[in-house]
């Protein structure tokens, strides 16, 4: 069966390792801060000015003024820093940052990815998004395998607006966990009950599918 938001949250948090330092976008992103193994030091910031995030706050524990760049509420954890958005952009324009998890409306199968307008809809604007993906070591995609009328948003080329080129590195999504190789996507892992054809049915753009694709685990 196809996964939920959180468990496309879970299985990104096991691409974590030690010592990282991790940007969330806004969407099923933010939801990885609950799933960080116990035994990982990883550092989560936010590029309105917070290095040291924590998880969500539970219900009547929210703090009005501690807010990722969601406008969500948020928890510290000890040692946590504050600053303005020059320091934090600094942080992320020189590399600071090992991996960022954003949300997309396509990916291509070159990496491009286009995450920020819908031509004719209001938006606030890119955000944050083209520097992370202009800087960052590592970009993971979190987001639907399709669209609400159906179709793949896994595309041979996005016909959206970009955000960045050839800079997206694995994808995850309720069916499968996919990594871009060589102008393709790479399926990884299918989710528990999902089968490469519902996979290959639902992607665009070129699929490689290898013997014996195995289940996410959780």
């Amino acid at each position: 069966m196809a996964l939920d938001k959180y468990q496309i949250a879970q299985r990104i948090a096991q691409e974590l390792q030690d010592g990282f330092y991790v940007n969330l976008g806004i969407g099923i992103p933010t939801l990885v801060a609950n799933y960080i193994p116990a035994n990982l030091d990883v550092i989560l910031q936010s590029e309105n000015g917070l290095l040291g995030m924590g998880p969500f706050p539970l219900e009547g524990e929210e703090d009005a003024d501690l807010i990722n760049a969601g406008k969500q509420t948020i928890t510290t954890l000890p040692g946590s820093a504050f600053f303005d958005s020059a320091m934090s952009f600094g942080m992320i324009r020189s590399g600071k940052v090992d991996l960022t998890v954003l949300g997309a409306m396509e990916v291509s199968e070159n990496g491009d990815i286009a995450n920020w307008k819908i031509p004719g809809k209001m938006v606030k604007g890119m955000g944050g998004a083209m520097d992370l993906v202009a800087s960052a070591k590592n970009i993971i995609v979190a987001m639907m395998h399709t669209n609400p009328k159906g179709e793949s948003k896994l595309l041979s080329s996005c016909t959206l607006p970009l955000t960045g080129k050839r800079c997206v590195k694995k994808i995850v999504t309720e069916l499968a966990v996919l990594e871009i190789v060589n102008g393709a996507f790479k399926l990884l892992e299918r989710a528990p009950g999902v089968s490469v054809d519902e996979i290959r049915e639902k992607t665009a753009g070129k699929l490689i599918v290898e013997t014996g694709i195995p289940e996410m685990q959780f």
